[in-house]
């Protein structure tokens, strides 16, 4: 049997040939699948939860004989949130022939790779990128197994109306195709509501010193601060303004969920509140694969069950029709549901999006997280 293996992605080696023996050649190769996300960079806590979903999946999907009798090689793109290097990885997995692409994380990477995978016949299952153009675009390959910013934002907004009514909001965002999408989203619902922000603002991501935010913050008395935009900002902007005496309740949306954030904050971070979907950990159909992380140590937090659920229906769809081709799995997958997985079951939209969000509130107490 051929052995699992992973590629890291920098410069790749031209694609494989498969010469005369033709489909002889080919029943020998392994399918290449690759997860493609912040593999280095501040939002490298992600990108490591991608990687050891897809290197668990494969893994198990390997032990168990592969797909179509074929072993499976992982590779991994690096695109560091960066839309620029997203395109780049993108050219290069599909270079190498890949048949899934199951990324990227930011929504900023995953729009434009996209494209590139649309016209190269690649299909793509994003684990996290919640932006609504991501599907809404109308791709052919283009899927998510996680919900979308205008379902996670009516949550948030919703919430902060009923139970934070008489107190005085900011709503903050980083201007990626992310963060701003989901603070946009988040005002709808709360203005919906009935409720007015006192302060909607940008903030530059990447830098250290937030305190001119902080001292807006400040200045406008505001008490509660909505957050579009990642955990290593999010901590920081907490952290200078509880340094700064403000007692404020800090509320973000799925990019918190990383025990990274805490590391940031420290005790500053206690009651902190974000949307996410209902813990995977604790699912019935998660059971034994999380058990096998744990058994390497690997706490399956935030996205590591997401990207081994889209590699997992990618293969129940591969295995239902007989082949990988792409635009036929699309179909199947979009009409063939549902599909089993670690997250339960799984039906699609004919825009790719999951049927059923579950958005749900959690709050970090003592260093991690729990579901309200």
């Amino acid at each position: 049997m051929l052995k699992r293996r992973t590629v890291m992605m920098g410069a790749l080696a031209a694609p494989a040939v498969l010469g005369a023996k033709g489909a002889l050649a080919q029943a020998n190769q392994p399918i290449r699948i690759a997860t493609a996300g912040p593999m280095t960079g501040q939002y490298a806590a992600f990108g490591g939860q991608m990687r050891a979903g897809a290197e668990q999946a494969v893994a198990d999907l390997n032990r168990a004989g592969g797909v179509l009798g074929r072993q499976l090689a992982l590779e991994i793109g690096d695109d560091a949130c960066d839309p620029r290097q997203a395109v780049s990885v993108a050219n290069q997995l599909a270079g190498r022939r890949v048949a899934l692409v199951a990324g990227h994380f930011c929504s900023g990477s995953s729009i434009p790779a996209r494209d590139v995978y649309a016209e190269e016949g690649v299909l793509q299952i994003s684990p996290a990128s919640t932006n609504p153009r991501f599907t809404d675009e109308g791709k052919w390959n283009t899927f998510r197994v996680c919900g979308r910013d205008d379902q996670q934002g009516q949550v948030a907004g919703r919430y902060i109306a009923q139970n934070m009514r008489d107190r005085r909001v900011a709503i903050l965002h980083d201007n990626s195709a992310y963060g701003r999408g989901l603070a946009e989203e988040t005002k709808k619902s709360l203005n919906a509501a009935g409720m007015q922000e006192v302060l909607f603002s940008a903030y530059t991501p990447n830098e250290r010193d937030y305190s001119a935010i902080v001292s807006r913050l400040q200045q406008a008395n505001v008490q509660v601060v909505y957050v579009g935009g990642y955990h290593t900002e999010s901590g920081l902007i907490l952290r200078q303004a509880r340094e700064r005496g403000l007692n404020i309740t800090l509320i973000g949306g799925d990019a918190l969920v990383t025990n990274e954030f805490w590391q940031i904050t420290g005790a500053a971070g206690e009651g902190t509140l974000m949307t996410f979907s209902s813990d995977p950990r604790k699912r019935p159909t998660a059971a034994a694969v999380v058990q096998a992380f744990r058994a390497r140590n690997i706490d399956p937090e935030g996205y590591v069950l997401y990207t081994y659920a889209a590699i997992q229906i990618w293969a129940a769809a591969a295995a239902r029709q007989n082949s990988v081709d792409p635009r036929r799995m699309a179909a199947l997958l979009k009409s063939g549901g549902p599909w089993q997985t670690v997250l339960g079951e799984i039906s699609f939209t004919e825009k790719g999006d999951v049927t059923v969000p579950d958005y749900v509130f959690y709050v970090w107490r003592n260093g991690s997280y729990a579901e309200i």
